[in-house]
């Protein structure tokens, strides 16, 4: 059934306003894949903050026009699934991977982020991003490390004097 040119503004409203906020855009081809598993994939999407979306590629082009995601149109043909992280960068590209490991018709195509197109062979990169909770924990650590290396330091100076002064202790009573 064909799009009337209401709905077709409609799609095209929806996914702009969805790319505007976007942090990150992952293509994929999902030619074979049957009702059950893009029913997963779809609901695994919504976990993972994930918005996807099949669209077709002439309003896809339309919706990211003026985005950072306009340097993905050149690759946008064939049947394709589009799929915007909201939360964090790498959620598409992790959400697409790991379906693929188990489903072998998912087939991404391209991706985007900061206005830079991402071959599939690079997607791996963009999914394997710390989430936002990770990155924060990770500079935690990193901020905490030289307090933690001084206080260490502190506490060894009168360690050492309490093992000085028993050993000097134990060689008297020898």
């Amino acid at each position: 059934m064909a799009l009337t040119y209401a709905e077709k503004q409609a799609v095209v409203a929806e996914v702009a306003d969805v790319a505007n906020s976007a942090l990150s855009a992952v293509a994929a081809e999902y030619r074979g894949l049957s009702v059950s598993q893009l029913t997963a994939l779809r609901a695994s999407a919504r976990e993972s903050g994930v918005y996807v979306r099949v669209v077709k590629n002439s309003l896809a082009r339309l919706a990211v026009k003026g985005t950072e995601f306009e340097c993905m149109n050149d690759r946008l043909s064939g049947p394709l699934m589009l799929a915007f992280s909201k939360e964090d960068p790498g959620s598409a590209a992790r959400l697409f991977r790991d379906f693929a490991k188990t489903n072998d018709k998912l087939v991404i195509t391209v991706g985007a982020v900061g206005g830079e197109t991402i071959e599939a062979g690079d997607i791996n990169k963009l999914a394997n991003l710390p989430t936002r909770d990770e990155a924060l924990s990770l500079m935690m650590a990193v901020m905490q490390a030289p307090v933690t290396k001084l206080a260490r330091t502190l506490k060894e100076v009168p360690g050492k004097l309490v093992r000085t002064v028993e050993a000097v202790r134990l060689s008297k009573e020898a």
